[in-house]
């Protein structure tokens, strides 16, 4: 019989909550406003943007692939032919133009559309909450498991049996 402790019971819930908090957190639940349809100033814009060197284009073109949009699954800004990719590849490249930093664009777009604009996530509690916490949960049970299978063998085991020590001496 399997016996489920309270603390553990409390423990599974604070880790339910913690899960679903950081996939429903404020940040990552998107306004109705947030993905207004771009106008066709804007689509000249992105796709008449012209740059002071190649070497800007570069970076821009590939700063745009190396982040996601926050509307299409898995598209990056280039790729994505929504509206709000089209204003977020249009920031990018004002962005570089201007002479930001690859890094400070990132953290923009991170600070404005969080983490989900990166494919490559920096590590972070939460992400390592997200990684750990089932590995650890699924270590936990297999120890529980293991010492209630050694317990009940401990338990079976008669030490008047002659039959056992013959065996063992």
């Amino acid at each position: 019989m399997i016996r489920i402790y309270p603390a553990f019971i409390n423990g599974f819930i604070a880790l339910v909550i913690g899960v679903l908090s950081v996939f429903f957190s404020p940040s990552s639940l998107a306004d109705e406003a947030l993905f207004a349809p771009a106008d066709k100033q804007v689509i000249e814009q992105v796709e008449l943007f012209e740059f002071s060197s190649p070497e800007k284009q570069k970076r821009a073109i590939a700063l745009a692939k190396a982040l996601r949009c926050p509307q299409c699954q898995n598209q990056n800004l280039v790729e994505s032919n929504s509206p709000i990719a089209k204003d977020l590849r249009l920031i990018v490249f004002q962005m570089i133009e201007s002479g930001d930093s690859e890094q400070h664009v990132v953290d923009y777009m991170t600070a404005r559309y969080g983490d989900f604009v990166r494919y490559k996530p920096a590590l972070t509690l939460q992400n390592s909450l997200l990684w750990g916490l089932p590995v650890l949960f699924v270590c936990r049970i297999c120890g529980a498991l293991l010492l209630q299978n050694i317990s009940s063998l401990i338990i079976t085991l008669d030490p008047t049996d002659k039959s056992l020590t013959d065996l063992v001496a």
